[in-house]
C-alpha cells in the first residue's frame, strides 16, 4: 500500500507509528486513542488515494491540519488518520485578489507573507494554530468583532469528498460544502486540501491599552467591561483576562485589553479611550495607554500564554442578556482558577454582528473560554474537574458553546443552531451516507442538542 503514495503511509506495526499519530498534536495530555494507520498526505493525489483506501478497507477517515485542537479530534480509535501537514502551499493570486494556502498553514506563517504586501489575514491568536481546524470551525481570529469570522472570508475550498473526488465548492458550485465547511468543525464530511480566502488591507497603525486590576475588584471591572463595548469602534479588539503577569507576583490578576488596527496613531487612541473610563482605575495595577503594536508583537504574548508541551484542557460558553443573568456563575471561572498557568478570557463580540448563511451560526455578545495548563500527569483529574464543575455551573445560562474550545468527551453542549444542525445533518446523509468521515468526538447522537 505504502508505494501507492508520494507520502507515507504508517501502519501500527511500522517503528514510526506512534510519532506520526501523535507528534503533531499541540495538547501534551495525549489521548489513549490509535488510529488504524497515519497517511503522511504529500499532495493532493496522496488524500484522494487515501480516502479511496479507506473506504475499501472498511475504515472511518480523520483529518488533521495544524494538531491544535486541545481535545485532539483527529485522534480517532480505528480511522485513517490523513495527515496535512506535509502540503504546503501559500500563495497570493494578484489577479483574483485572494490568498491560496494549505490547511497546515500557520498564522506565523501567514502574517509576515502578508504584509510584505501590505495585507492581513484574520486567522487565530495563537500563532502556531493552522488554518485548516480554524476555519472549518468558524474562525474566532483577530478582531471578528469587527472584522467578522475567519470562515466568512472563505470565498471557496478544494475538497476531497467521501467518494474520493477531488472538487471546487463555492458559492456557485458545490455550494453544499462550501456552506457546511464554514462552521461544521470536525463533524465536516470531506477533507479541505486548499481554501482560497479574501484578506484584508493591513492596518497602517495599531496600537495598544493594557490595565491590570487586582482580582477583588471583579465585581466591579466586570460589569463595566460589558457595557463599555458599546463605545468602542469595531477597529478595536476588546478581551479581559484573568492570569498572572510577569513582575505582578504569582496570583492571577484582571487584565483589560483593547487592541484597535487603525490607519493612523491617532484614530487608534481615540479609538482605545472609552477604556480609561473604568471605574477601579484609580486602582489599576499597570496602566499602559495607546502603545504601538503589530501582530508579530501581539504574536509574542501568545507563545508565552500557549507553551507546547504542557497539558491542556479547555472549555466556553456564549453568554447574552445583563450581566446580572449570569456574573454570578461566572465568577468562580475568574476568581479560582487552579493553577497560576491557567487564565481565563472574555472576548468581547458585543454589537454581535449579523452572520452570513452558514453553518456556524451561533454567537453571543460574550465569549468566555477557560484554559487549564499544567505539566504533571498527576493533576489530569484536578484539573478536567476543576473545569467541568466550573462550566457545569454556568450552562444553565449559556447559549452553546464553540467547537474550537471544546472538548465533547467533558461536556457537549449546542455548538450552532438548530437550524443550521438540521441542514448540516441534511448534507451529512446526503454527501457521506456510509459515514466514512468521522462525526464530533464523544458525541453519541446525531439529534440536535435542546
Amino acid at each position: 500500500m505504502a508505494e501507492a503514495f508520494d507520502g507515507w503511509l504508517h501502519l501500527p506495526e511500522d517503528p514510526g507509528f506512534e510519532e506520526a499519530a501523535l507528534a503533531r498534536v499541540f495538547n501534551g495530555r495525549r489521548p489513549s486513542r490509535r488510529p488504524v494507520a497515519v497517511l503522511e498526505a504529500a499532495s493532493e493525489r496522496d488524500v484522494v488515494a487515501g480516502v479511496r483506501l479507506a473506504r475499501q478497507r472498511g475504515w472511518q477517515v480523520s483529518v488533521r491540519s495544524g494538531g491544535h485542537s486541545w481535545a485532539a479530534w483527529s485522534v480517532r480509535e480505528g480511522a485513517l488518520l490523513i495527515d496535512l501537514g506535509r502540503l504546503q502551499q501559500l500563495e497570493w493570486d494578484p489577479e483574483a485578489q485572494l490568498l491560496r494556502a494549505s490547511p497546515s498553514t500557520t498564522g506565523a506563517q501567514m502574517a509576515p507573507y502578508l504584509a510584505e504586501r501590505r495585507r492581513l489575514f484574520p486567522g487565530g491568536h495563537c500563532p502556531t494554530v493552522g488554518i485548516g481546524g480554524f476555519l472549518l470551525q468558524g474562525g474566532q481570529g483577530w478582531n471578528a468583532r469587527g472584522w467578522g469570522w475567519g470562515a466568512e472570508f472563505v470565498e471557496a475550498i478544494d475538497v476531497v469528498t467521501a467518494d474520493g473526488e477531488l472538487v471546487r465548492a463555492d458559492a456557485t458550485q458545490n455550494a453544499d460544502l462550501h456552506w457546511a465547511a464554514r462552521g461544521a468543525g470536525p463533524g465536516f464530511f470531506g477533507v479541505v486540501t486548499r481554501f482560497h480566502l479574501r484578506t484584508l488591507p493591513a492596518p497602517r497603525a495599531m496600537a495598544q491599552s493594557t490595565y491590570a486590576y487586582p482580582m477583588a475588584r471583579f465585581d466591579e471591572v466586570a460589569p463595566w467591561f460589558a457595557e463599555a463595548q458599546r463605545e468602542l469602534p469595531g477597529i478595536v479588539e476588546s478581551v479581559m483576562v484573568a492570569a498572572t503577569v510577569p513582575g505582578l507576583g504569582d496570583e492571577h490578576v484582571l487584565l483589560v485589553r483593547g487592541v484597535a488596527m487603525a490607519d493612523t496613531p491617532e484614530q487608534a487612541r481615540e479609538a482605545l479611550e472609552p477604556l480609561e473610563r473604568c471605574p477601579a482605575i484609580d486602582g489599576a495595577l499597570l496602566r499602559v495607554v495607546a502603545e504601538p503594536t503589530s501582530i508579530e508583537q501581539e504574536f509574542v504574548e501568545q507563545y508565552r500564554a500557549n507553551p507546547e508541551g504542557w497539558r491542556y484542557t479547555a472549555d466556553n460558553v456564549w453568554l447574552s442578556g445583563p450581566p446580572s443573568r449570569w456574573l454570578a456563575p461566572l465568577r468562580p471561572t475568574f476568581m479560582e482558577l487552579p493553577n497560576p498557568q491557567s487564565f481565563t478570557v472574555w472576548i468581547s463580540m458585543d454589537p454581535v454582528r449579523e452572520l452570513p448563511d452558514m453553518a456556524f451560526a451561533l454567537q453571543a455578545p460574550v465569549y468566555v473560554a477557560s484554559y487549564c495548563l499544567w505539566q504533571d500527569p498527576a493533576e489530569d483529574d484536578r484539573m478536567r474537574t476543576w473545569q467541568k464543575e466550573r462550566f457545569a455551573e454556568l450552562a444553565p445560562v449559556a447559549d452553546g458553546t464553540y467547537t474550537g474550545d471544546s472538548d465533547f468527551l467533558t461536556r457537549e453542549a449546542p455548538h450552532t443552531t438548530p437550524e443550521a444542525l438540521r441542514r448540516l445533518e441534511e448534507i451529512r446523509a446526503d454527501r457521506d451516507p456510509d459515514g466514512l468521515f468521522v462525526g464530533y468526538l464523544g458525541q453519541t447522537t446525531t439529534e440536535v442538542p435542546r
